[in-house]
Order: structure tokens, then C-alpha cells, then sequence
């Protein structure tokens, strides 16, 4: 009997749940068409937002870019030279050739105008006045310098023919000095020493020193041909090697 009523019930619910169902789902179709159609016959109800983008054209495509300009043909220009244009064959062979002729030139002078009787200097007629292309050029010598000639060491020592070393002092031996010894000596047309200063070196050297070079001996040392006193500088060396 329970079960019964059960039965009978769950039947009673499904009957009407199935109705209410279908009626809420064309109630909800109604509303829907409704909010689709009333639109229809009166536009103004939508939006202008919307109205104004559904109306509104596409912007126009952009214009094509115009056309690049016509190049411009150059045309070459043919360059004729004027050997070319005077190396051109003849279109027409003339019947007469005419001949041209030379004039022989005018014969030569053997002497200036006016001067043929003239003679040179080897007695030929027509030649130069006087002999001058005949002549010899003049020798011009030079005048040896007034004073002594400035000649420098390394020729000075090439000249030396006599002269022994100097000798070295025990004292700058034993106290170990060394060094070179700088003269200025003057050297005679015969090649002896007239005159003798030091310069410069060691005091322990320098008595050694002058004392070996006043008696050197040079070759006269020869300028244009003559004998020339020389002003010049000698070089002494010391070292413990030797003298």
C-alpha cells in the first residue's frame, strides 16, 4: 500500500515537471523573438553607437603610388678627329694631278754678311773676327788664402811621416789616469810644428803629450799646387795598453 502511494506519486510529479518544462521554454522563445523583432520596425529604438557603425563605409584603399618618370636614353655622340677626317679616302678620282714643286733653298753663307774679307785665326776666309773661337779659354787661378788653411785631423794624421809616441808618466800610470789629450797646432809649409797649445785632457798627460808632438814631422800639405801652412788639431791618446 506504501508502495503503492510511491508509485503514484513519482508518476504525478513527472507528469507535470514535463509541462512546466515546455511551458517555460516558450515563454522564454517569446521573450526572445520579442527582443529581436521590436527593433525591426522601429530603428530608432537601437543604439546610435551601433547604428553608426553598422551605416559607416570602409575607408577607401590608399592610391597607388605614382609611376617612376621615364629614364632618359642617352645617346652616344660619336668623336671624328681631325686626323681621321683628313685620312678619309677620296669619293671621286680627279683626271689631272697637279705636281708641286719645291723651291731649293737659298744657298748658305760660309761667313757673316758684310765680313768675308775678313780672316779667322788660322787665316781661312769667312771665319770668326779676330780668331775668338780659336783662342784658349784663360786659366783662372785661384789665390792661395792669406792666413793658414783649416784642415782637419783625420787628413793631418794621413800626412804624418816622423814621430814617435809619447811616452807615459809613471805618476798618471800609478795613479791610474787615462784620457786623450786635444792640441791645436799649427804646421808649417815644411811640415814642421811652429806652434802648439793644448786644448783639453788629463793635467797628468799633457807635458807628455806636447812634448811627443813638437817633434812630429808632416808632408807640406799641398793647395792649388803650393805649399800651405796648416791650422789644425792633433789627438794624443793614453791608455794603460800602451804609450
Amino acid at each position: 500500500m506504501f508502495e503503492d502511494s510511491l508509485l503514484e506519486s513519482g508518476g504525478k510529479i513527472k507528469t507535470k515537471s514535463k509541462y512546466w518544462m515546455i511551458a517555460t521554454f516558450a515563454f522564454n522563445g517569446a521573450i526572445l523573438a520579442t527582443m529581436i523583432l521590436i527593433p525591426l520596425p522601429y530603428p530608432e529604438a537601437l543604439p546610435k553607437t551601433a547604428m553608426t557603425a553598422m551605416l559607416t563605409a570602409p575607408p577607401p584603399p590608399p592610391p597607388p603610388p605614382p609611376p617612376p618618370p621615364p629614364q632618359q636614353v642617352v645617346k652616344p655622340i660619336k668623336m671624328v678627329s681631325e686626323i681621321d677626317q683628313g685620312l678619309q679616302a677620296p669619293t671621286k678620282i680627279p683626271k689631272d694631278i697637279k705636281m708641286v714643286k719645291e723651291e731649293a733653298p737659298p744657298p748658305t753663307m760660309a761667313g757673316v754678311a758684310g765680313m768675308s774679307g775678313m780672316s779667322g785665326g788660322s787665316g781661312v776666309p769667312g771665319g770668326v773676327m779676330g780668331g775668338i773661337g780659336s783662342a784658349p779659354a784663360p786659366v783662372v787661378k785661384v789665390a792661395p788664402p792669406k792666413g793658414p788653411a783649416r784642415v782637419s785631423s783625420g787628413v793631418i794624421s794621413g800626412l804624418k811621416i816622423s814621430g814617435s809616441n809619447p811616452t807615459y808618466p809613471p805618476i798618471a800610470r800609478a795613479a791610474h789616469v787615462s784620457g786623450a789629450v786635444v792640441l791645436q797646432a799649427l804646421i808649417s809649409k815644411e811640415g814642421t810644428i811652429k806652434n802648439l797649445r793644448v786644448i783639453s785632457g788629463p793635467e797628468m798627460l799633457r807635458t807628455a803629450a806636447t812634448e811627443a808632438v813638437q817633434n812630429w814631422r808632416y808632408k807640406p800639405y799641398l793647395l792649388n799646387g803650393e805649399p800651405t801652412e796648416v791650422d789644425t788639431q792633433i789627438t794624443v791618446n793614453f791608455n794603460f795598453g800602451g804609450g
